[in-house]
């Protein structure tokens, strides 16, 4: 069933259960068709994307990862920031490469063409009824197996997977920060900005507590630094590297 675009877009959550059958290939196809009108900086299209089907893969996946949504969803997209394309192109033309991705800049537009490419595919997605659930940890928990198992090349790296599938759950719409923390009038906004960050971190608690599924009284504020502090032990640095992202300008 098609949704409104207010639908889509204002009522969007994030589904980690999914019912055992597959997508519609329309579904599909739209989704896909979708993906390959992404904009793109210098329309230089930076990123691929591999659609993983194969079940044997999304159970090694979901193994790897930790995370169910890879072996119950129908799809999993991998979402690539990619300039191992154009590099090839440049070769095949007898041109040279100015290997762009060896820049911070580079890193930047990869990752902004990918994640823009994902957004197209949730919109896609989620406008025919399906549901969705980006992972990011894809992308930390094990860059060099998840890369060798995705047959990536050089100068490809992963950015974030995306589960689709038929929903089993509809979970509470957790509460997003205020639009005037969000969106700012012609500067960054920064009026009485600890009481409104702190405002919002008590309806968080307040919705953690009284959701439907797994409760708790943790808040917003805490969870997050929760997930900084994990982060603090990642080795993206040298995972880039090893994809050739390694840039010092």
């Amino acid at each position: 069933m098609e949704q409104s675009v207010k639908q889509t877009l204002l009522q969007r959550r994030s589904i980690r259960r999914y019912e055992r059958e597959p997508i519609a290939e329309e579904d599909l196809q739209f989704i896909r068709d979708a993906i390959r009108n992404t904009p793109t900086s210098y329309n230089g299209q930076q990123f691929s994307v591999i659609e993983i089907s194969d079940q044997p893969l999304k159970e090694q996946l979901a193994e790897i990862v930790g995370q169910k949504q890879f072996k119950t969803s129908a799809r999993v997209f991998a979402f690539l920031s990619d300039f191992n394309k154009i590099a090839v192109a440049a070769e095949a033309k007898g041109m040279e490469y100015p290997a762009f991705e060896r820049t911070a800049d580079g890193l930047i537009v990869g990752t902004v063409d990918a994640s823009l490419a994902m957004m197209s595919a949730i919109t896609a997605a989620v406008s025919r009824g399906l549901g969705c659930c980006p992972i990011g940890y894809a992308r930390t928990v094990n860059p060099k197996v998840i890369s060798d198992l995705l047959g990536l090349p050089d100068r490809v790296y992963l950015v974030c997977a995306l589960a689709v599938g038929v929903p089993r759950e509809i979970p509470d719409l957790k509460p997003k920060q205020n639009e005037d923390l969000v969106i700012f009038s012609n500067r960054y906004g920064t009026d009485n900005l600890p009481e409104k960050m702190l405002g919002y971190d008590r309806e968080f608690t307040a919705y953690h507590h009284n959701r439907s599924s797994n409760p708790s009284d943790k808040g917003w504020i805490e969870e997050i630094l929760g997930y900084y502090r994990e982060g603090l032990n990642y080795t993206m640095r040298e995972a880039l590297r090893e994809r050739g992202y390694d840039f010092d300008h």
